[in-house]
């Protein structure tokens, strides 16, 4: 699978159920070029409106499924991790 097909799936928290949107970036690690998180828009959709850049960085450990159109995360809210 390429970036760019993460970056069309929405992100799912089957902790509470919300949509967290959809995958804007992922963080690799250099060494061995392996994926180690997916980055989704945090906070409102006019947050970044106003310059306030939040972001949910999911670790892969919390990435429960990825589907034809989604990916299913398990990501309690209190630890939501912006960036």
């Amino acid at each position: 699978m390429r970036v760019c097909e993460l970056r069309q799936k929405e992100v799912i928290n089957v902790c509470t159920c919300a949509s967290l949107g959809c995958v804007i970036d992922v963080e690799f690690d250099p060494k061995d070029g392996c994926i180690t998180a997916l980055i989704v828009p945090g906070g409102s959709r006019l947050s970044c409106f106003w310059g306030h850049d939040a972001e949910i960085i999911i670790p892969w450990r919390c990435i429960c499924q990825i589907g034809k159109d989604i990916i299913l995360v398990e990501l309690p809210k209190e630890r939501h991790k912006d960036k």
